[in-house]
């Protein structure tokens, strides 16, 4: 099948600089799609078309001209955080071919001499600036693509705020035009109304002292999440997580979410994993909302509600955790069917009732029981001992 539709990549100086081979494309296009900077470049007469925001509509406008040869015009490499990608989730691969230009992070790597395979790269064009909260690691390099100049301030924030203020900042802006300029400071010095709103922003991580280490490897200090009390403390946390075994693009469901600490580790754990945390006290809620936002993820669905019922409508888990009420018959059963053939379900108990409806499950449908002891240092007068916490049962399974 020969693709109706183009996805052309343009750099900073417009169609007029592509190669012969990517204008020949263009030219013999019916219409022509993408954003005014860059429709601006096509010669005098060639039918174009505006993008429509929000994205939900520029997919209509793209299936409106099903059939018809079409080129959208696309800034830098439209498979890196580009309407390519989007538009591979909804129209076969055979339907349309890609041809990519020069991406913001390669121009940005190479004028800032960074090793690109050593970098983080990620979007904040039109996203939460706290997805960069799992990434602001002493000595991590990342490329952002940003909104405006005001991504930039706001990351500046966010970096003062955990103890990262000394972290060198570049705005790269219009990169690979005749407009090209880099602006350098720290993050707590930079001053974001100085720059234009066409940039790539560059950030060198640089730690105090004292700055709290975060990193996506499960088991985050208890202290770093917001809680009235009702948290998976950091061990039991980290060892139910190994046995969730994040990885891309899963989801989970965490039935009794409390803090919704098990749900955000899940989330920063594995790239584009992803989780609703069902929880039925609106005060928790709101802590959840919080420790996302704080913590680096911000696209966790929160579900206000009485469990199963809050169940129904959710789709299909690749696991699911119990943390709150693991004895409720109901809830298991809504949770075990729908689980995904494969899938993971993992239980935590401390109550006798809750120990006993584990024992029972894994007696019916196998699995691996374990039991959790932790102890921290105390003292008595002026003694030190390992003070037990409450033990923890585990259940942990795989649904054939």
């Amino acid at each position: 099948m020969t693709p109706w539709l183009h996805i052309v990549g343009v750099g900073e100086g417009g169609v007029a600089e592509l190669a012969p081979a990517a204008r020949a494309v263009v030219a013999a296009a019916q219409m022509v799609l993408g954003p005014p900077r860059l429709l601006g470049g096509l010669p005098e007469g060639q039918p174009a078309l505006t993008w429509e925001s929000p994205l939900s509509r520029m997919i209509e406008q793209v299936e409106a001209l099903a059939g018809t040869p079409t080129v959208i015009l696309a800034t830098g490499d439209p498979s890196w955080f580009g309407i390519g990608v989007t538009l591979a989730r909804v129209l076969p691969a055979e339907e349309f071919s890609i041809i990519a230009h020069s991406s913001a992070f390669s121009l940005a790597a190479a004028r800032l001499h960074w090793p690109l395979q050593n970098v983080v790269t990620l979007s904040l064009h039109g996203r939460a600036e706290a997805a960069l909260q799992p990434h602001i690691l002493p000595g991590n390099r990342i490329l952002a693509l940003t909104t405006d100049r005001t991504t930039v301030g706001k990351v500046a924030q966010m970096l003062k705020a955990r103890g990262y203020g000394a972290s060198r900042l570049v705005a790269l802006e219009r990169l690979g035009g005749a407009k090209e300029r880099m602006t350098e400071a720290s993050a707590e010095a930079i001053e974001p109304e100085m720059l234009g709103d066409f940039l790539t922003l560059a950030i060198d991580c640089v730690a105090a002292e004292d700055a709290p280490l975060l990193p996506s490897v499960p088991g985050l200090p208890d202290e770093a999440f917001v809680s009235d009390g009702q948290i998976t403390k950091r061990e039991v946390r980290a060892a139910t997580l190994a046995r969730l075994a994040p990885y891309p693009g899963a989801l989970l469901w965490d039935i009794g979410a409390g803090s919704g600490s098990i749900s955000v580790e899940w989330m920063r754990a594995a790239r584009e994993a992803k989780a609703i945390a069902f929880e039925r006290s609106a005060t928790r809620c709101a802590l959840i909302g919080s420790n996302a936002q704080n913590l680096g993820a911000p696209a966790l669905e929160i579900v206000a509600g009485e469990a199963p019922a809050s169940l129904a409508e959710a789709p299909t888990p690749d696991a699911v955790f119990l943390g709150g009420d693991v004895g409720n018959e109901a809830i298991f059963n809504a949770a075990w069917s729908a689980l995904r053939p494969g899938g993971r379900l993992v239980a935590n108990a401390v109550t006798l009732e809750g120990e006993a409806a584990l024992y029972a499950r894994q007696a019916a449908l196998g699995g691996e029981l374990i039991r959790l002891e932790i102890s921290h240092l105390d003292r008595i007068g002026s003694r030190h001992v390992l003070r037990p916490r409450l033990p923890v049962t585990q259940w942990a399974v795989r649904k054939p």
